[in-house]
């Protein structure tokens, strides 16, 4: 089947509009190119470049290592952020031009990472679609291009659980038919089978148990437990836009417009735990699988109770993006910065924040 030819048109809910925004819409490659080439020509305020600059995704890895995915660039460090590579997106590198965003990590390798990039104008040399990565973002190969799955823009991926090679990706034109899958590291792709929501706003794949996922919509949320061919949709949530987990084993949760769900059953039931505010940008201890980190649209919080209650966390001059949990320490965090591009380190400890940005 030519995926190409199945064009589907259909008004999107607004929650999934609302997450497109916060990544795409501002992001899209048919914009205006004097204003990305003056973006691109201005004075770079710190090693992540100009002011224009704005962060997509961000990972953070036991070993000091943090990849951030940004407008005009994907960035790496070793050091815990005392120093940073343009490792994609530069003159010359993989992604020349592109934007990356939808960055994920295989839970079954973490040296393999996946990656969606698109235009950030008319004149980007880069190749849009599926990247990977099998050292840990260190250099990036092509996987797909974005041409041969659709003539439209890729929302997200999702590396599966099955191996290293499997990755989902949703094309959101397609609708409820917008779920693919790859067992090759995203060179080939088939349909994973029919959603039970018309969009996707987010997928999670469970660590430890092969083939089975969660999908969020608008709609709620439902499960899966033979990749994605049949669903089964679950009770009591609203509309969810991202899920979480820190591990094999361990909670999950799910946030929406109402608040906070969490599942201690592998993601078959989901009870809300939170209903006071909407907090975004989840992010689960692997250490501590009760303590997580989230943020509103003004505020950065903690909870170390699974998410029942928060607190909040002192606050930092700017525009708040990704929200990430040290991966080996539950008491520190992560959160990425836009225009400019900033990235901080939260200790919980000492109650401070350290920042990540080099001037160059």
């Amino acid at each position: 089947m030519s995926w190409g030819n199945r064009r589907f048109r259909r008004w999107l809910p607004l929650s999934l509009c609302i997450l497109m925004a916060l990544v795409l819409a501002s992001c899209s490659g048919t914009g205006n190119d004097t204003t990305t080439s003056n973006a691109q020509t201005a004075q770079k305020v710190n090693v992540f470049g100009t002011a224009a600059n704005h962060p997509h995704s961000l990972l953070a890895f036991a070993n000091h290592t943090l990849l951030l995915a940004t407008h005009y660039g994907l960035f790496r460090t070793t050091d815990d952020g005392t120093s940073w590579k343009m490792v994609a997106g530069g003159a010359g590198q993989a992604m020349e031009g592109l934007m990356s965003y939808s960055m994920v990590s295989s839970p079954v390798d973490p040296q393999r990472v996946y990656v969606l990039a698109q235009p950030t104008d008319k004149s980007s040399k880069g190749t849009p679609g599926l990247y990977t990565s099998s050292d840990q973002g260190q250099t990036w190969q092509l996987s797909i291009s974005a041409k041969k799955l659709t003539p439209s823009t890729l929302f997200l991926a999702q590396a599966g659980t099955t191996s290293a090679n499997e990755v989902y990706v949703y094309i959101n034109t397609l609708g409820s038919h917008g779920l693919l899958v790859s067992q090759d590291g995203g060179k080939n792709f088939q349909a994973a089978g029919e959603l039970p929501f018309g969009s996707l706003s987010s997928l999670l794949a469970l660590p430890g148990e092969k083939h089975v996922l969660l999908a969020g919509s608008s709609d709620g949320l439902a499960r899966s437990e033979d990749g994605g061919q049949h669903w089964t949709k679950l009770q009591n949530t609203g509309g969810v836009y991202e899920m979480a987990t820190g591990g094999n084993d361990g909670p999950i949760y799910a946030s929406g417009d109402d608040g906070v769900y969490a599942s201690q059953d592998h993601g078959k039931t989901f009870q809300q735990v939170y209903s006071a505010a909407a907090i975004n940008s989840l992010s689960v201890s692997s250490q501590q699988p009760l303590t997580l980190y989230g943020k509103t649209g003004t505020s950065l919080y903690r909870s170390t109770d699974g998410g029942k209650s928060w607190s909040k966390l002192p606050p930092l001059q700017g525009n708040y993006f990704n929200v990430v949990a040290h991966p080996g320490n539950a008491g520190e965090v992560y959160i990425s910065l836009s225009y400019p591009v900033a990235i901080y380190r939260f200790d919980q400890s000492s109650q401070h924040w350290t920042s990540l940005t080099p001037k160059n």
